[in-house]
């Protein structure tokens, strides 16, 4: 059996049912462990907490019960004990999902495959009866709404970062609409909430924060006078930054922008920033010129970089921030993905550099494209086999890293990324080029010729 997936159990409800949610309880739960357990605004949230809260105090554990909140929230509210978030982030209202913490943390590979292996055994491993756990109702999310605005204003040295700041932030009808607008306000900034009132129908648009789904938004932010727009998920891990004319920036350059404010205020000698593979060539431009380092990890991972990276460390060396496209870790805070977190400090980056266009110019935008290439699951394993070999060989000029698929990297920064879908039938091709268009037509027939030579 396989229930996780890159971020925790995730599908229709059909699958991510009251019963699969009692069996995961009764894996994760043992005696003397206490739970919180939290939930997005879906219409399939109480009954899965009902069941997951079931699961884990017949397996011993005590449950502290906290209501609808953002994943970030739950994760804050799981340090010095574990936690169970019931979400399917930027997923269609007709799924749910479970995500499993432990001290701020999600869990990692191994932990998720103990729990696999578990809700398939015959016995559930059922506490005897004078074990079985209490619950309790928790309130957190005053706390952790404060923690966020402590730690920006400590961040940025001042009681009011956001004073004169106008910003509209689209909550998606998510639960970021309990969080991300109070804590702006706090922070001195004007907010106008669009979507902002927590709908398990996502009513307003589609819960996944897109150029696409972000259509009237960004009309609305064109016809007004707002200094930034701010979108989130359903959840709030995810963040989405616009300009003032409603245009949405890439998400690798407000990654590269973050990651260059962490390098450049840390006190250590060797800051790291950890990413992903499929992350932009003007990150590691960014934060070498903050005299800093980029490390990466496989999609999913970060908390496992973020691990590794510490485990390898000197006395001079501390992970300042680690991220993917949309979601990003403020390591100084916590462990855990957090997109209100991530809304503050970049409104705070915003006000500090006086608008959005002026924090960006640093940044090189090379053009970006991701191509999918037809390719059945069986034959992926050896297609990237041969791409191992293949894509250095059509591209001798440049530097190779078979870690994390096959990425290379070029001396102008311009870089290609060749790796397998983990849901679906292609090999994704990322390109980043000022001749992207070449380079992404050279990639992807080598990509063709390994996969038919593999047929």
């Amino acid at each position: 059996m396989t229930l996780f997936g890159t971020a925790g159990i995730r599908g229709p409800v059909e699958t991510v049912s009251p019963s699969l949610a009692l069996s995961v309880g009764q894996a994760a739960g043992e005696s003397g462990t206490t739970f919180v357990v939290g939930r997005d605004g879906r219409e399939t949230g109480p009954a899965l907490a009902a069941a997951m809260e079931a699961g884990l105090e017949s397996a011993g554990a005590d449950v502290r019960r906290v209501g609808r909140l953002p994943t970030p929230a739950l994760a804050f509210a799981s340090r010095g004990r574990r936690g169970v978030m019931l979400t399917a982030s930027h997923n269609p209202p007709t799924d749910n999902g479970i995500k499993l913490f432990v001290d701020g943390v999600e869990y990692d590979s191994d932990a998720e495959a103990l729990i696999d292996e578990q809700v398939g055994a015959a016995d559930p491993g059922l506490a005897s009866w004078e074990e079985w756990g209490r619950s309790e109702r928790a309130d957190v999310l005053g706390e952790y709404r404060n923690a966020v605005a402590d730690y920006v204003r400590t961040q940025f040295g001042s009681e009011s970062p956001l004073a004169g700041l106008s910003i509209a932030v689209d909550c998606g009808n998510g639960v970021g609409a309990l969080a991300s607008p109070q804590v702006l306000d706090d922070l001195g900034a004007d907010v106008v909430g669009v979507n902002a009132n927590v709908d398990g129908h996502f009513s307003g648009r589609d819960s996944k924060p897109t150029p696409e789904t972000l259509t009237e938004f960004s009309e609305f932010l064109a016809e007004g006078s707002f200094d930034l727009g701010l979108a989130h998920d359903g959840d709030a891990d995810r963040l989405v930054v616009l300009e003032p004319d409603g245009a949405v920036v890439h998400e690798d350059t407000v990654l590269a922008l973050a990651a260059a404010h962490y390098t450049e205020t840390s006190d250590a000698a060797d800051p790291v920033v950890v990413t992903t593979p499929n992350a932009s060539a003007r990150i590691d431009e960014r934060v070498r010129a903050a005299g800093g380092r980029v490390e990466r990890v496989r999609l999913g991972a970060l908390h496992e970089g973020i691990a590794r990276e510490r485990d390898q460390a000197s006395d001079d060396t501390e992970v300042v921030f680690a991220a993917e496209p949309w979601k990003h870790i403020h390591t100084s805070f916590g462990g855990w993905i957090d997109g209100v977190a991530s809304a503050s400090v970049v409104a705070a980056l915003v006000a500090d550099a006086g608008s959005v266009a002026t924090l960006r110019e640093p940044v090189t935008e090379r053009p970006y494209r991701k191509v999918s290439v037809d390719c059945p699951d069986r034959l992926k394993a050896d297609a990237m086999a041969r791409l191992e070999s293949a894509l250095p060989e059509a591209f001798p000029e440049a530097s190779v890293d078979t870690n994390y698929g096959v990425r290379l990297e070029f001396a102008d920064a311009s870089w290609l990324l060749v790796r397998p879908s983990g849901t679906e039938p292609y090999i994704r091709l990322y390109a980043e080029s000022d001749e992207v268009d070449e380079l992404v037509a050279e990639g992807r027939t080598v990509i063709e010729h390994a996969i038919e030579a593999v047929r």
